[in-house]
């Protein structure tokens, strides 16, 4: 193996590492939103074990790269919209979503403090979750990584790299989301606008992802201005 095959191969994990990580951003608030009911003490250890079972899951996606790749093609027309097994499994997962996020919203109203909240769901239910949203989350990036690298070890480095980082930040990431209750909102609002974004590219109408994803980031730095805006203000009106 020369010198050049090395650093090809190391670009290659690196940049499916990098695409693993971004792309699965919207995942991790997902993971936050689903084990958001579970008591504190377990919470960063459910976020890290529900993210190392998702791992599992894609790496079987990846083992078995030609079928996944076989989704794709058209199955059946419908109002003159061809669907396939990714499309169905987007159209499903987007709707889902949208209910979810839709639900805990008006679960987050109606409970006010999420402390009032008198039951836990069952910790299995939520690992399961968290799996279920990884397959329709990380489809794009698993089916971008099959046709970017041959190597099935080269796109398992790489999803095992992502995950390693998403889980040191998983405590941060939770820890911001938990204490920031605009942010949860935000956050269920970014889950609904992306199951929309999979129920259209479910029914054939591809979204540009840099759309959506400016809209988020722009919202997202309006409210860490708002929010350290207000600690500020906290912080004045404390010391006087």
């Amino acid at each position: 193996m020369d010198l050049f095959t090395v650093l090809h191969m190391g670009l290659t994990v690196g940049f499916l590492t990098f695409m693993e990580v971004v792309m699965n951003i919207d995942n991790q608030v997902m993971i936050n939103i689903v084990t958001g009911d579970l008591p504190v003490h377990i919470r960063n250890k459910a976020r890290k074990r529900g993210m190392a079972l998702a791992m599992i899951t894609r790496i079987i996606f990846l083992c078995f790269a030609n079928a996944l790749m076989g989704i794709t093609k058209p199955i059946f027309t419908m109002l003159n919209v061809i669907f396939s097994w990714k499309s169905l499994i987007l159209l499903g997962g987007g709707l889902f979503l949208i209910a979810k996020s839709t639900h805990e919203i008006h679960k987050f109203f109606d409970d006010g403090d999420d402390k009032k909240r008198k039951s836990s769901p069952n910790l299995y239910i939520v690992y399961g979750l968290i799996c279920w949203y990884d397959i329709f989350f990380s489809m794009d990036s698993i089916i971008t990584a099959v046709g970017m690298a041959q190597e099935l070890w080269i796109m398992i480095t790489a999803v095992v790299l992502s995950v390693a980082i998403m889980i040191a930040l998983s405590n941060k990431i939770g820890h911001f989301i938990d204490t920031h209750r605009s942010i949860k909102i935000l956050a269920l609002a970014f889950l609904i606008l992306i199951g929309g974004t999979l129920v259209a590219e479910g029914v054939g109408q591809e979204i540009e992802k840099g759309y959506v994803y400016t809209a988020m980031g722009f919202a997202l730095t309006v409210e860490t201005i708002n929010i350290r805006l207000s600690a500020k203000k906290h912080q004045a009106i404390h010391h006087s």
